[in-house]
């Protein structure tokens, strides 16, 4: 069983930093592509930034040069440093995780956190 436990969420002011967390436990054998996605209240859940098994990562461009991805094999956690935070990356922040040969023929992750809260403000 699949099981992604998010971590790191909080307050922070504008242009400060938050370094999130995603402990990962019950990935099979088969290569994942992990990510972190966010939902604002009324809005829908936009991709954040991905990462594939082989290290190559996306961005939204509204985080591009902010946000950095990345991921610890040997303990199987995946983080996203969040720099320069503005007031629209307050959300609740998820963590997911997919086999990649499923994201790249265009099936949706499958496998969820339960989100963390980022709050920004000025």
């Amino acid at each position: 069983q699949v099981k992604l436990v998010e971590s790191g969420g909080g307050s922070v002011q504008v242009g400060g930093s938050l370094r999130l967390s995603c402990a990962a436990s019950g990935l099979t054998n088969s290569v994942h592509c992990m990510g972190w996605f966010r939902q604002a209240p009324g809005k829908e859940r936009e991709r954040v930034a991905t990462i594939h098994s082989d290290g190559r990562t996306t961005y939204a461009d509204s985080v591009k040069g902010r946000f950095t991805i990345s991921k610890d094999n040997p303990k199987n956690t995946l983080y996203l440093q969040m720099n320069s935070l503005k007031r629209e990356d307050t959300a609740t922040y998820y963590c997911a995780a997919e086999a990649c040969v499923a994201v790249q023929a265009g099936r949706p992750y499958g496998h969820w956190g339960q989100g963390t809260q980022v709050t920004v403000s000025s």
